[in-house]
């Protein structure tokens, strides 16, 4: 998709001070500023142009009980049957129970949903019991992202920074408040206050070596809210969609779950539809079980782990079918020599979502004062060990909404904060914050900051970080973990991590005084800032889930342990982070 004009703020025009802070412009962070009361100045920040997110890749769908055979009770059972136990009950149904608002909202913006006559056309998906599943054509995400940008672009409240870089969050340092964030913006290091903050980053598949996530999904939310302090939830709980496409060359471009609810075969190289080996729904199963077949299967004939695959067969759907449904598919496999029509998909299981996030409650609210955290960044309770098919974009849709209770939540904040930390918090955990998240403004701005900037020495290391670590995480904490690899592979990325530290780069940045503003006077310093950055949080990412997954001695829904591989009831809990302090939320009753 090409790049919109965006009404991107000159440096010297970017104001100090905003009523909220979006940062990150996928479907998520633009609902939510849409939402927003349009008395509040909104600042939307976003690394690239507003386009390049997960959710534009987003294919299936949005999954909405709308039918008359369908109800919102079968989805709610449908997402905790999914969730493996996990689901917070009254979020699921909450998420469910705001659905046909939300769509009804995209309706009247102008999303441009398929149709089957004068309804709306629902699709079936795997683990849903009825067809629910609202789509346009195969590029649901690019059409519901298209049609929130263009609806963000005409609202004079919200100004976008683009091509910009929150380093860390701003914290007061006598309340403990968020108060803004550092950002890296036109080669400057800048100080912007904010009443709210909003994290709306993504996910964070580029910390796994297969993924169908885009390179922006670098986890920067999660790990900008861990360094602050935040509570975090149920990190090791990665989604392995089961057909990315598998070609040397090749980007892991996701065949929708879709195509198999439309009727299309998982077959191996003898054609044999193997998924039924594994489980009576087959293909159709939920994701973790899809993934897990594909892998045991692709290991029984001792497959490449990098480049094995198996085969998705469209066949089997009407070609007719084919071309209306999945346009985009048919284009994408073309571009790699593949007709849909006389041959089969080659595919192989690839990061696709990160259950786990930033917790955070029915408002959005976090354990920080005035931080909140929205879509895949957030830990809602909604998908619990495994999400239903179709539910992300719904649960970016409904919980972004909630942002037009702002003003109400803020007031409620004093009183629920004691409440919601006693909830998550069994001790009080007195550390060290992370340098550079929390101070006053600062007057003091450092113009030749430039000599920090990593010379070709470290330029290298830091490349050679970016490419060994997915590689790492990927063996380590993919489909299948154990206790030893994942013990070996923490202990690696300790090393990793203070090798990055001692980097005069991250001796400068991870020493900044809050409020410190500084000047870069190379051409290249925004890419350089970014690209450390981004590793920074891989880095710390790549560490919370593989110590969670560690942590977590039983296999329930997206993390299975070959050395537990039964799912204990004394696990039925959430898994809550807290800077290096992991412990057990008490049972859930599902």
């Amino acid at each position: 998709m090409n790049s919109i004009n965006l009404k991107s703020l000159p440096q010297q025009e970017i104001p100090i001070q905003f009523d909220v802070l979006v940062v990150g412009a996928g479907a998520a962070g633009l609902y939510a500023a849409l939402c927003l009361p349009d008395w509040y100045q909104v600042g939307l920040i976003t690394k690239d142009t507003l386009p390049l997110s997960a959710s534009d890749w987003a294919q299936g769908g949005i999954a909405a009980a709308i039918d008359p055979t369908d109800s919102s009770l079968l989805h709610i059972e449908d997402t905790m049957r999914a969730g493996a136990g996990l689901c917070d009950k009254e979020a699921v149904q909450f998420l469910v129970e705001e659905a046909a608002s939300c769509i009804d909202s995209l309706v009247d913006m102008g999303v441009a949903f398929d149709r089957k006559g004068t309804y709306l056309a629902l699709t079936l998906e795997a683990a849903h019991s009825r067809p629910r599943v609202l789509h346009a054509a195969d590029t649901t995400g690019r059409a519901m992202v298209s049609t929130l940008t263009e609806q963000v672009l005409r609202r004079q409240n919200i100004q976008i920074i683009s091509q910009a870089f929150a380093l860390s969050l701003w914290l007061n340092p006598e309340t403990g408040e968020c108060q803004g964030i550092c950002l890296v913006y036109q080669n400057q290091i800048s100080w912007i206050r904010a009443g709210a903050v909003v994290l709306a980053t993504g996910g964070g598949g580029q910390v796994f070596a297969q993924t169908t996530n885009p390179s922006v999904s670098t986890g920067d939310g999660v790990a900008i809210a861990w360094r602050a302090g935040a509570i975090l939830r149920d990190l090791e709980f990665v989604q392995f969609h089961p057909t990315a496409l598998t070609k040397p060359g090749a980007p892991r471009f996701l065949i929708s779950e879709a195509v198999r609810g439309e009727g299309a075969h998982l077959v191996d190289s003898q054609g044999r539809r193997f998924a039924f080996d594994y489980h009576p729904a087959g293909e159709l199963a939920p994701r973790d079980v899809v993934s897990r077949a594909i892998f045991s299967h692709l290991q029984q004939i001792a497959a490449d782990p990098a480049t094995g695959h198996v085969f998705l067969d469209l066949r089997p759907i009407p070609q007719e079918k084919i071309r209306h449904r999945f346009p985009n598919i048919i284009q994408v496999c073309q571009r790699w020599g593949i007709d849909v029509f006389h041959e089969p998909i080659p595919v192989a299981p690839a990061a696709h979502y990160w259950m786990g996030g930033v917790a955070s409650d029915l408002m959005n609210r976090t354990s920080i004062p005035g931080l909140y955290a929205i879509g895949e960044t957030a830990s809602t309770g909604v998908h619990g060990a495994n999400r239903l098919a179709s539910n992300s974009l719904l649960e970016c849709l409904v919980f972004g909404a909630q942002l037009a209770h702002l003003k109400s939540s803020q007031k409620q904040e004093g009183k629920t904060r004691k409440a919601q930390t006693a909830r998550m918090q069994d001790e009080t955990i007195q550390e060290k914050p992370d340098s550079g998240s929390m101070g006053e403004l600062s007057p003091l701005t450092l113009s030749h900051p430039s000599s920090f900037i990593c010379d070709s020495t470290e330029r290298d290391k830091i490349e050679a970080l970016r490419q060994e670590l997915p590689r790492l995480v990927w063996q380590s904490a993919g489909i299948c973990r154990s206790q030893e690899v994942l013990e070996n592979a923490i202990a690696q990325i300790e090393v990793w991590q203070q090798e990055f530290a001692a980097l005069s780069l991250s001796q400068y940045l991870m020493n900044l005084i809050p409020g410190q503003r500084a000047s870069f006077d190379l051409p290249d310093a925004d890419q350089q800032l970014r690209t450390w950055g981004e590793t920074h949080n891989l880095l710390d990412v790549a560490y919370l889930i593989l110590k969670s997954a560690a942590f977590r001695t039983e296999s329930r829904g997206g993390h299975y342990r070959t050395d537990f591989s039964q799912t204990s009831p004394s696990w039925q809990v959430h898994t809550l982070v807290q800077h290096q302090h992991w412990w057990k939320s008490p049972p859930l009753q599902n």
